[in-house]
C-alpha cells in the first residue's frame, strides 16, 4: 500500500524583496551599545575585523586581521540591531559601522547601511580612517547619513610613522565627502610629543574648515587602554610609557579648531 501524496510545502512569508536579497556575509569581530563616542544618540555598533593601517596608539589591534572575526551574515547582524530599536530610536540614536576598517569589507558595509536605514529606519554612520575612500560607492555613501572620519596627522611623515600608511587617501576621501555634501565628524588623537605639535594641529583644523561640512570635531585625548591587548597579542606597545595629555594640553588643541569656526568637543 501506497502513502498518500505529501502536498508541497507553502513558502514562508518573506518580507518584500527578500526572496531575491542576496546572502551578504563578511567578518565580524563584535557588536555593541555606544553612547556619545560612535555618532550622536545610543548607537548599535558593528566592529568589522581587518585593517590596513597599523596605528602606533591603537586600542583594538585584536581586529587588525580578517580571522580576528568571524564569519557572519548581514541577516544576523540586521537582526541583532533590530532588538534594540525601540531604544535607539527614543535616544536619537542609530547604528555605525565601526572596525578595523570597514571599507576593507565594502559589500558588507554597504549592505548594512542600506538595510539599517531603508529597513531599521536609523540614522547612520560609517567610522573609517579614509584611506580606503575609493572602495566606497555612491550607493554606499548615499545610505550614509554620517562620516566619522579620522585623520590622525597633518604632516605626511608622522602620518606614515603613526600609521604606516599614506595620507593622501584620506584626504582625497573628505574632498569627495564635501563634495558630496555628507556631513562628517572629524576625530583626531592628541599624543603628547608626538600630533600634539602646533603645526599639526593646525594643518588639520584648516583642511577641515576649508571642506563645509564638518559639523564636530572630536578631540580625542590619547590613553593606554589598550596596552594590555597588545601584550597578549605579543606586540610592543611603543607608547607605553608615554602620558595621556593634561586637560590644559587638550583645552589647547580644542581652541585651535575652534578658532577655525570648528564645533570642537
Amino acid at each position: 500500500m501506497t502513502g498518500a501524496a505529501v502536498p508541497p510545502a507553502t513558502p514562508a512569508v518573506t518580507p518584500a524583496g527578500a526572496a531575491t536579497r542576496r546572502a551578504v556575509t563578511g567578518m565580524l569581530h563584535s557588536w555593541d551599545l555606544s553612547t556619545g563616542v560612535d555618532g550622536p544618540g545610543t548607537r548599535f555598533v558593528a566592529f568589522l575585523a581587518g585593517c590596513p593601517l597599523r596605528c602606533l596608539y591603537c586600542h583594538n589591534p585584536d581586529t587588525w586581521h580578517m580571522r580576528d572575526g568571524r564569519r557572519t551574515s548581514a541577516d544576523e547582524i540586521v537582526r541583532e540591531a533590530a532588538n534594540y530599536t525601540g531604544f535607539i530610536h527614543t535616544s536619537g540614536g542609530g547604528a555605525t559601522i565601526s572596525g578595523g576598517e570597514p571599507l576593507l569589507q565594502p559589500v558588507l558595509t554597504g549592505e548594512l547601511l542600506h538595510r539599517f536605514k531603508t529597513e531599521l529606519g536609523l540614522h547612520t554612520a560609517l567610522d573609517t580612517s579614509g584611506y580606503l575612500g575609493d572602495r566606497a560607492t555612491d550607493a554606499l555613501l548615499a545610505d550614509t547619513d554620517l562620516v566619522l572620519l579620522d585623520i590622525k596627522s597633518w604632516d605626511r611623515t608622522l602620518y606614515r610613522h603613526l600609521t604606516g600608511r599614506k595620507l593622501a587617501p584620506t584626504l582625497d576621501f573628505a574632498r569627495r565627502l564635501a563634495d558630496l555634501g555628507k556631513e562628517v565628524w572629524v576625530r583626531f588623537v592628541l599624543v603628547p610629543h608626538l600630533t600634539d605639535a602646533t603645526e599639526n594641529v593646525e594643518g588639520i583644523a584648516a583642511f577641515a574648515a576649508s571642506l563645509g561640512n564638518v559639523s564636530r570635531v572630536d578631540v580625542l585625548p590619547f590613553h593606554r587602554l589598550g596596552a594590555a591587548k597588545w601584550r597578549a597579542l605579543g606586540l610592543d606597545f611603543t607608547l607605553a610609557d608615554t602620558p595621556a595629555p593634561t586637560a590644559d594640553q587638550t583645552a589647547a588643541a580644542r581652541a585651535v579648531f575652534a578658532a577655525h569656526g570648528l564645533h570642537a568637543v
